[in-house]
């Protein structure tokens, strides 16, 4: 028996530790890794930064000529020695508060958890002034919003001619427009303002391509975009956009933007859909969602689709039915409750029932039949 075990053990190699007291090469390697993360300092080497000067590549050794071998660590270089606190933390002077999406976000709605602790900043460990709350990264200091409402009027000066517009429309109005960001579910990110003033280095304008739920409330996008990058929307065709930087724009002096250099988990919202809605009983909820699946859908949306007059279609159909149908079979379950957030404050309406990529909504009791007017409401 005490030779099959010994055949055993030297089949699989030796233990990691024997009972000799001596350490095996490979635990030994463990130790010694785990001692250098321990002495590792705060900076984290996935963050550190790119050496600014390029590396010149190393020419391969001879076999006759072998390169003698340095005692220098690995890694180390005369030429490229970066320092720790290398322009970190980044101080950004942009007047509003940093958000993964400004234009699918409202700040006033406040999340009931998270789905990640909010000390986990999507702009690394130390690498920005503001503290990240799990939403935002709101700014600390008091900003004079005047102030910079004229420095944005200085660098649009003078508004452009028609005949300028035109050129410009003319320029970037084709599809494969070297210029061009497409703006996604995601709607007007954080990085996109980047990829903007990068864009504006080489260019007057940028176009902007929407596509999905943003495309509900083109209004929404365009005033966060001005907003954001401080230009100016000259042309809007159904869904694409011609951002202008303005006649004294400077690369030189744009604002400082942070990366971003994780998407955040959402966090955790209250439900959208009650059990029983605002203003019916429970019999007469059931009632309403049975009548909606019955009913045929207003329309069919795609994924990724064009959804401007998703709102007004909508709108026409309550004029006539108290519970409206849209079918979003192949959009996603996401994509579904984003439509369904963005049509309950556009219309305005209540949505009831999200079941099998089907969308149920409900017009309320108070709903007023002038759909031109904006003084429709909901109880």
């Amino acid at each position: 028996m005490l030779k099959l075990l010994s055949r055993r053990r030297s089949t699989f190699g030796p233990p990691l530790l024997p009972v000799s007291g001596v350490i095996s090469p490979l635990f030994s390697r463990f130790l010694i890794s785990y001692a250098e993360d321990k002495d590792e300092d705060i900076y984290d080497p996935p963050f550190t930064p790119t050496p600014k000067t390029p590396v010149k590549p190393q020419t391969p050794p001879n076999k006759k000529n072998k390169q003698k071998k340095s005692n220098k660590p690995k890694g180390a270089s005369s030429n490229n020695v970066i320092s720790k606190a290398d322009d970190f933390p980044v101080k950004s002077d942009l007047p509003f508060d940093f958000r993964y999406s400004y234009s699918e976000t409202n700040p006033d709605v406040k999340p009931i958890g998270f789905r990640e602790p909010p000390r986990f900043s999507p702009f690394g460990p130390g690498r920005l002034d503001r503290k990240w709350t799990g939403t935002s990264a709101p700014a600390e200091v008091d900003v004079d919003h005047e102030k910079f409402a004229q420095q944005r009027k200085d660098v649009l000066g003078e508004p452009l001619t028609e005949e300028e517009i035109a050129e410009l429309v003319e320029k970037y109005r084709h599809n494969d427009c070297s210029r061009q960001i497409n703006l996604g579910k995601g709607g007007v990110t954080h990085n996109m303002l980047e990829d903007i003033h990068n864009h504006w280095k080489r260019a007057e304008a940028v176009r902007i391509k929407c596509l999905g739920v943003p495309t509900l409330d083109m209004d929404n996008v365009c005033f966060h975009l001005e907003d954001k990058s401080g230009g100016l929307v000259i042309s809007r065709h159904i869904n694409v956009l011609l951002l202008y930087r303005g006649r004294n724009y400077d690369p030189k002096s744009r604002p400082v933007v942070p990366l971003m250099l994780w998407k955040p988990n959402a966090p955790i919202y209250p439900k959208l859909v009650k059990p029983i809605a605002d203003g019916l009983t429970f019999e007469e909820t059931k009632e309403m969602r049975n009548k909606g699946l019955n009913s045929n859908p207003v329309m069919k949306l795609t994924r990724n689709g064009v959804y401007v007059n998703v709102v007004e279609r909508v709108r026409s159909a309550f004029e006539t039915e108290e519970v409206v149908r849209l079918d979003c079979s192949h959009v996603g379950a996401s994509d579904c409750k984003r439509i369904g957030v963005k049509l309950r404050d556009l219309v305005p309406c209540l949505p009831i029932l999200f079941k099998d990529e089907q969308i149920i909504l409900w017009r309320g009791k108070n709903f007023q039949k002038d759909s031109s007017s904006t003084s429709a409401h909901v109880t």
